[in-house]
């Protein structure tokens, strides 16, 4: 089973909807409006809008 690395993340500012690391190192702002969407926690980020669908990387073969 495929561990899921990325997240698809809603702004609650303007509802735009973009994919980061599920674990970021740095601060991530909305590309559209600049809210605050990510903040790094040193494990699984602290998520400011909601998620809406993990996603993981395919598996090698598929």
């Amino acid at each position: 089973m495929t561990e899921k690395k990325f997240v698809r993340i809603k702004c609650s500012d303007c509802e735009n909807e973009q994919v980061t690391f599920k674990r970021a190192s740095y601060k991530v702002d909305c590309l559209v409006c600049g809210a605050r969407l990510v903040e790094p926690t040193g494990g699984d980020s602290e998520f400011k809008g909601e998620i809406i669908e993990e996603l993981g990387t395919p598996e090698e073969g598929e």
